[in-house]
């Protein structure tokens, strides 16, 4: 009698509500997934004998881990690096950090690998005449290298 009386109470006060809740739901039919298509991008290309077989950006020199430095080391945007960069686009900037983020582990690697090298390079070469000229120059002295005027 109770469940009764707040039934027309609730109907009185929200004629809506009722309807909405006494209705049945009907089960969904099952139905078939539609095939889904993975899409291939061809911003980023890996090419024997180019830029070390390095992926990079297509039709360009500029590999991803250059991106990726001038990106996570730098703090570039990706529409500073396309400023830096301008015969890029953004949507190739945004795919070569992608295809980073995806293969952070190896870029990061060649990315050492590449500061390595040029340190054993260093190591290996005798000082520039720039080096030489700095070193020769005396500390907190003039510089006399320069004609006066």
């Amino acid at each position: 009698m109770r469940a009764l009386a707040q039934r027309n109470l609730i109907s009185s006060q929200f004629p809506l509500v009722l309807p909405a809740i006494s209705c049945k739901m009907k089960l969904m039919e099952p139905t078939t997934i539609p095939r889904t298509e993975t899409l291939e991008t061809t911003h980023i290309v890996r090419t024997p004998g180019v830029c070390g077989g390095k992926p990079r950006i297509e039709g360009h020199r500029i590999k991803v881990e250059h991106i990726a430095v001038c990106h996570e080391r730098m703090g570039m945007s990706a529409d500073e690096i396309v400023t830096s960069h301008p015969t890029n686009t953004l949507a190739q900037v945004h795919a070569a950090l992608a295809y980073y983020y995806d293969h952070k582990q190896e870029i990061d690697a060649d990315i050492e690998e590449g500061k390595r090298f040029v340190e054993d390079l260093k190591a290996k070469s005798p000082p520039s005449k720039l080096q030489k000229l700095l070193e020769s120059r005396k500390p907190n002295g003039s510089d006399d290298s320069l004609p006066p005027g």
